[in-house]
C-alpha cells in the first residue's frame, strides 16, 4: 500500500509507487545562488555525479564537475542564466574523478529569484545514458512486440488484454488496438478458455513460466481446428513489481499434423512388426485368420471379419479367385465363402449392411456360415479385381467406413478381410489402405501355406493309414489289439507303423517301426519299409536277417544314384546334397504257437514289454542294434519262451516320451499301466492310452499288443519217418488217421495225395530223417521237413516225362504252398482251408490236363 500524505476534498495525495518512470530516467536537481555558487544539492545529484553535498555546496558548479577545457564556456552560460535567461542543453561532466571518466547530462536551467529579489537558477539534470537506454528498450520492445512473426499478448493483472501485436490481430481479426480489454473467452471455447485462464493465474501468482501450453481452437469465421503452442511468463516493473503476464503463441498445426502422421507411421510399423510375430504361428487356416484379427482389433480398426473361399477350406487345389477370372458363379454373386473369424472392440454384433448391401437382401453371416456377396457389392468387386475397396457406412449403422481387402497369395485371391472403424474413430486414410493390404497379404500367405500343409498332411495321413493293417488283425495262437493315433494337424505326420504278418506254419510276425522325420517323405519311406518287411517276411528269413536286409534297403531309399557314383560326385562338390538319409527304428518278432517261443530282433527301437500272468511287466533284454539306414553292424536275435496268457507289447516312442517328461519316466508309467493285464485286450489298450501322459498330437503313437494263447497239443500232429520207401505209405496212413480224429474227413483224399508227393520229393531230393507235421487252427497246414538244403522248384514237365508234376499238383490243390529254410535243412508246406460243410472243390479237367 502506498503511504497517504494528505487529503484535500476527495483528492488523495500519495507517494509514487515503486517502479515509477523516474526510477528509470534518474532525474536529479540542484540550485545556484545569486553568487553563481551551488547552494542546494539533491540526493539524486549525488548519485548521478558521484559528488556529495559537502563537496559541492558553496562552490562553483563549473569548476566542480565540468572538464577544464569546457569551463570558460560554462562560466558564460552561468552568467547568462543569472541574467534571467532559460537554457537547455547537453553538458559533459566528470563521472569519476579518480579515473577521469566523463558522462553526458541533459540540463534544463530555469532562472529563479530569492526572497530579496536576487536572481538565481534551478537546474534539472537527466542522465543522457539512461534516456538512451530507455529509447533502446522501447525500440527493442516495439521490434519484438510489433514485428514478431508470433502472436503476442500482454495481459494485465486483471487478465484482460492490454496490448496485442499485429500478428495476433492478423489471425483473430481487426486492428491490434481492437483487442484491448478482451479476455481469452473471446477467442477460445469454454473448456480451452478455462484451461488458459487457470494457467494465466498460476503464472501471475507463482511467477513460474508455462511453456508449450497446447491450445486448440478455430480462427474467426473458420472451421478448421488449429493447434497453438503458448508460452506464458510474468512481466515485472523496474522495481520488480508484477504488472501482468506476457503470452507468445505459435501456430503448430502443421507440426501437430506431422507428429500425428509420424505417430501413425510408428504405430503402423509396430503393427506390422506385431503381425510378423503373431500371424502364421499355427498351420491351421481358421487359427491364422483369428491371429490376423487379434492384431488388427483394436490396434488398427474397431471391427473386422475374414471370409475364405469354401473351396479352399474343403481341400480343392485352388480357390476360384485367380486374378483375371470372375470369381463368380452362375448365381450372379461371388463364389461361396465361409466366414471363419470375426472380432469387435465396440460391439458383439456383426458388420451390418456396408455398401448398402442390406437393401439388396444381404445379411451379414455368422462365423462358420457359408455365403455369397452380391455381384454389385464392393466386396464382390474386391474379390474380382484384387484391389482394396472403400465402403462408407450406411445410415444408422455403427460403422463409419470399411475397407474390403482381398487376400492375395501367389497371384490368387483366397478370400476377403473387412476392416471397419466405428463412428467417432478417425477415418481411414491412404496410409491405412496400404497397411490394410499389407496385413491381408501377410495373412494370405500364411493361410495359403497352411492350406498346402493341410493338403500334404492329409495325403500323408491317407498314405500312412492305407499301409496299416485293416481292421483287427488275426493270427494263430494270438489275441491281438492295436491302436494308431496320428499327430494332429498342428504337427506333421510321422513315420510310425505296425504290422501283423502271417507266416507259414501258423507262425506270426509282429512288427513296429518308426521312420525318423516327418511329413510326406517320412510316410513314403515308412510305406517302402513296410512293403519290404512283408516281402522279406514271406521269404521266411530269421528276424536278424530281415533287419539286415531292411538296413540295406533303408540306405538306398533316399539315393537316386549308386553309392559309388555318389561318392565320386561328392568329391567334386562337397556342398551337393545328392541324397537324403532315411533312418528308422524297428523291432521284429516271430511267434511260433506250437512251441510258444518268440524270436526278437531290434534295430535301435524301444525294447518290447512282456507281462507274464501274475508278474510285473518287464522290458525284454533284446540287443538294441543300430537304426536302419546306418549300416555296418550286424543284428542279433533273442529267443524267448512265453507262457500261456502272457501279454506282449510293442510300441513307438510317442507313447512313452514327450517334452514334459523323460523316457525313463514314460517307460515306468507304461509298465505300471500294464500291471492289471488280465482284462480283455481292448480294455488294456484303452487303459494304457488314457493313463499315460502321452501329449497326443506332438507325435504319432503306435501300440501293438498280443496275448499268447498257443496251439493246444491236440491240434498238432508230429511224426518222424525214416528215409525208406515204405515211409510214403506210412505218411498217408498217419495223415488219414489224424484228419479223421479232427473230423476233417472231406480233406482226407487231398491231404493223402499231397503228403505222398511231398514225402516222395523229400526222399528223392532231400537228406536225413523226414518229419511230417499237421497243424489245425483257422486252416490246415501240412509240413514235411528234411535235412536237405536244395529248395524245391516248380517246373513244367515235358509230355514224355514220367514225373515232375508233383509240385504242380500241390499248387493246384492247395490254398497256398511254399518252402523255407530251417536251422537243419528245409521245410516244404501246403495249406488247405477247413471245410465249411459244403462239398470240397475238385480241380477241373482243364486244370488237370494243364499239367501234361
Amino acid at each position: 500500500m502506498s503511504e497517504i500524505s494528505g487529503t484535500a476534498g476527495d483528492v488523495v495525495w500519495q507517494s509514487s509507487p515503486p517502479g515509477s518512470i523516474y526510477d528509470y530516467i534518474r532525474v536529479a536537481s540542484f540550485s545556484i545562488g545569486p553568487d553563481g555558487l551551488v547552494d542546494q544539492w539533491s540526493q539524486r545529484a549525488t548519485e548521478l555525479f558521484h559528488i556529495g553535498p559537502h563537496e559541492v555546496r558553496g562552490k562553483d558548479p563549473v569548476e566542480v564537475f565540468m572538464p577544464a577545457d569546457l569551463r570558460s564556456r560554462g562560466h558564460r552560460k552561468v552568467s547568462e542564466i543569472l541574467d534571467g535567461k532559460e537554457w537547455t542543453g547537453l553538458v559533459p561532466f566528470r563521472l569519476d574523478r579518480g579515473r577521469g571518466e566523463h558522462g553526458l547530462a541533459e540540463v534544463y536551467v530555469m532562472p529563479s529569484e530569492t526572497e530579496s529579489g536576487e536572481r538565481g537558477a534551478l537546474c534539472i539534470v537527466v542522465d543522457v545514458r539512461a534516456l538512451r537506454r530507455i529509447e533502446s528498450d522501447i525500440a527493442s520492445s516495439q521490434a519484438i512486440f510489433g514485428q514478431s512473426p508470433f502472436g503476442f499478448l500482454l495481459f494485465g493483472v486483471d487478465l484482460k488484454v492490454q496490448r496485442a501485436n499485429q500478428r495476433f490481430a492478423a489471425v483473430f481479426g481487426g486492428e491490434a488496438n481492437d483487442h484491448r480489454g478482451r479476455t481469452v473467452h473471446d477467442y477460445l471455447s469454454r473448456p480451452e478458455a478455462e484451461r488458459m485462464t487457470a494457467s494465466l493465474k498460476r503464472v501471475l501468482e507463482t511467477g513460474e513460466p508455462v511453456t508449450d501450453l497446447q491450445i486448440v481452437g478455430t480462427r474467426p469465421g473458420g472451421k478448421e481446428r488449429r493447434h497453438w503452442s503458448v508460452d506464458l511468463y510474468r512481466v515485472h516493473s523496474g522495481s520488480g513489481r508484477p504488472i501482468g503476464v506476457a503470452g507468445v503463441g505459435t501456430d503448430v498445426t502443421r507440426r501437430h499434423i506431422a507428429a500425428r502422421e509420424a505417430a501413425s507411421a510408428r504405430r503402423n510399423l509396430a503393427l506390422l512388426n506385431e503381425a510378423s510375430a503373431r500371424i502364421g504361428n499355427s498351420l491351421d487356416l481358421e487359427t491364422t485368420a483369428r491371429e490376423l484379427l487379434d492384431v488388427a482389433v483394436p490396434g488398427f480398426c474397431d471391427l473386422a471379419a475374414v471370409d475364405l473361399y469354401q473351396s479352399l477350406l474343403t481341400g480343392e487345389e485352388a480357390p476360384p479367385g485367380r486374378w483375371g477370372s470372375s470369381g463368380t458363379e452362375s448365381g450372379g454373386g461371388s463364389a461361396r465363402l465361409r466366414r471363419v473369424a470375426f472380432a469387435s472392440a465396440v460391439s458383439d454384433a456383426p458388420l451390418t449392411g456396408p455398401d448398402g448391401l442390406s437393401d439388396s437382401g444381404y445379411v451379414p453371416p455368422e462365423v462358420g456360415a457359408v455365403h455369397r456377396f452380391p455381384f454389385s457389392s464392393r466386396g464382390a468387386s474386391a474379390l474380382r479385381t484384387g484391389r482394396v475397396q472403400s465402403i462408407p457406412g450406411g445410415a444408422g449403422s455403427l460403422v463409419q467406413s470399411t475397407l474390403a481387402v482381398p487376400m492375395v497369395a501367389h497371384d490368387t485371391v483366397i478370400g476377403l478381410v473387412q476392416f471397419s472403424r466405428a463412428k467417432g474413430s478417425e477415418p481411414f486414410g491412404e496410409r491405412d489402405r496400404t497397411l490394410a493390404a499389407e496385413l491381408a497379404a501377410r495373412a494370405a500367405v500364411c493361410i495359403d501355406n497352411a492350406r498346402l500343409y493341410r493338403r500334404e498332411h492329409e495325403r500323408a495321413l491317407i498314405l500312412q493309414r492305407s499301409l496299416l493293417p485293416p481292421g483287427d488283425p488275426e493270427a494263430a495262437g494270438l489275441d491281438i489289439a492295436c491302436r494308431y493315433l496320428p499327430g494332429n494337424t498342428a504337427t506333421e505326420v510321422g513315420g510310425d507303423w505296425f504290422d501283423v504278418i502271417e507266416l507259414p506254419g501258423h507262425r506270426t510276425a509282429l512288427v513296429v517301426g518308426d521312420v525318423m522325420g516327418r511329413g510326406l517323405r517320412a510316410a513314403v519311406a515308412m510305406g517302402e519299409l513296410r512293403t519290404a518287411v512283408r516281402t522279406l517276411a514271406l521269404l521266411d528269413l530269421e528276424p536278424a536277417e530281415v533287419l539286415s536286409a531292411l538296413d540295406e534297403i533303408a540306405r538306398g531309399l533316399g539315393s537316386p544314384i549308386g553309392a559309388q557314383q555318389a561318392s565320386r560326385v561328392a568329391h567334386k562338390s562337397r556342398d551337393a546334397d545328392l541324397s537324403e538319409v532315411y533312418l528308422a527304428t524297428c523291432v521284429y518278432a516271430v511267434y511260433d504257437p506250437v512251441t510258444r517261443r518268440c524270436t526278437f530282433a531290434n534295430a535301435g527301437h524301444l525294447p518290447p514289454v512282456l507281462v507274464e500272468p501274475g508278474e510285473e511287466a518287464l522290458l525284454l533284454d533284446v540287443p538294441p542294434g543300430m537304426p536302419l539306414g546306418v549300416g555296418g553292424e550286424p543284428f542279433e536275435q533273442v529267443e524267448v519262451e512265453v507262457t500261456e496268457g502272457a501279454l506282449l507289447a510293442l510300441y513307438t516312442d510317442g507313447l512313452v516320451e514327450s517334452r514334459d517328461h523323460p523316457l525313463d519316466e514314460g517307460l515306468t508309467a507304461f509298465r505300471a499301466a500294464l500291471a492289471n493285464s488280465g482284462r480283455p485286450l481292448e480294455d488294456v489298450c484303452d487303459h494304457v492310452l488314457s493313463t499315460l501322459d502321452t501329449r497326443h498330437g506332438e507325435d504319432d503313437i503306435a501300440l501293438l499288443m498280443a496275448r499268447i494263447q498257443g496251439l493246444p497239443t491236440d491240434a498238432v500232429g508230429d511224426w518222424r519217418l525214416p528215409r525208406e520207401p515204405r515211409s510214403v505209405g506210412r505218411a498217408r496212413e498217419l495223415a488219414r488217421a489224424q484228419l479223421l480224429a479232427w473230423d476233417l474227413e472231406p480233406l482226407v483224399d487231398t491231404v493223402e495225395l499231397l503228403v505222398s508227393e511231398l514225402v516222395t520229393n523229400a526222399m528223392r531230393y532231400g537228406e536225413g530223417e523226414i518229419r511230417l507235421r499237421l497243424l489245425r487252427d483257422r486252416t490246415l497246414v501240412c509240413e514235411v521237413w528234411d535235412a536237405g538244403l536244395v529248395q524245391p522248384r516248380r517246373r513244367r514237365a515235358r509230355d514224355t516225362d514220367e514225373g515232375g508234376r508233383g509240385l504242380q499238383l500241390v499248387g493246384l490243390l492247395s490254398a497256398a504252398w511254399g518252402s523255407r529254410r530251417t536251422p537243419r535243412g528245409k521245410t516244404v508246406w501246403f495249406e488247405l482251408a477247413l471245410p465249411d460243410g459244403g462239398p470240397t472243390a475238385e480241380p477241373s479237367v482243364e486244370q488237370l490236363l494243364s499239367m501234361f
